[in-house]
């Protein structure tokens, strides 16, 4: 697509940010998406629409309710400015709109669920599973083929095994988490796992270092690491897999 589609789509993509904020702080606490309006975690105060422009509005308030002053953390325009730019790439690489459309779908629900992972160590089933199902059978309509539910499987199977070998490290979260990845990737769910697992090697060896055996009751949650991966692995995980093969 163009490069005046993905300006077109900003915007947009900025507003769904936002929306990606009330998923990750009402989901958790099983509250709906939509009742009560937005309001002051603090005081409570409704959020009027002046103060609950994407990233403007924090800017503007300088990270701090109107009406109290509490402060507003800086993950909800990081989470803004994230969504937009995943969804803007999206539409820059992918030409088929309905390809654009699913990849933009797919970062955005690896973002929601990787804020939740980092911040509360969970990976809510209604969000992962319908979207695993969702997620399959939008990709076996656009692109058919088994690939999509067989990769989903051995990437879930995979990391099954690992749960059960390791528990203290990894948790059925991430088996879910890899039904999506495998559902969305097909074959370069491989790349994603590897880079996934590559970066939660680093802040684990430093935990390690800093605290030894204590390190374990602090771990590293394996959810931000694997959609990390999979952002890579959607992008430009083909040319990595046929790099990888042509080694041999």
């Amino acid at each position: 697509m163009s490069a005046a589609a993905a300006a077109f789509v900003a915007a947009p993509a900025l507003a769904l940010g936002s929306f990606l904020n009330v998923v990750v702080t009402r989901v958790p606490e099983r509250r709906s998406l939509l009742r009560p309006p937005s309001s002051c975690g603090s005081c409570g105060t409704r959020i009027l629409w002046r103060d609950n422009v994407p990233v403007l509005s924090w800017v503007l308030l300088r990270g701090h309710c109107r009406h109290c002053g509490s402060g507003i953390s800086a993950v909800y325009p990081l989470v803004e400015v994230a969504t937009a730019a995943l969804v803007v790439a999206c539409v820059l690489a992918f030409r088929v709109p309905a390809e654009a459309a699913l990849a933009a779908a797919f970062c955005a629900v690896l973002l929601a669920l990787s804020v939740m992972a980092a911040q509360r160590r969970i990976v809510p089933n209604r969000i992962v599973l319908p979207a695993a199902g969702i997620v399959l059978v939008a990709h076996t309509a656009v692109e058919p083929s088994l690939e999509w539910l067989v990769w989903s499987v051995v990437a879930a199977g995979a990391l099954l095994l690992a749960v059960l070998a390791y528990p203290e490290g990894l948790g059925i979260g991430d088996v879910k988490l890899a039904l999506l990845l495998g559902a969305a990737l097909g074959a370069t769910v491989t790349v994603a796992v590897a880079i996934g697992l590559l970066a939660a090697l680093l802040p684990t060896v430093i935990l390690v270092a800093r605290h030894g055996a204590a390190a374990r009751k602090l771990g590293v949650p394996l959810v931000p690491c694997l959609s990390l991966g999979a952002v890579v692995a959607l992008f430009a995980g083909r040319s990595i897999l046929d790099a990888y093969v042509g080694l041999f």
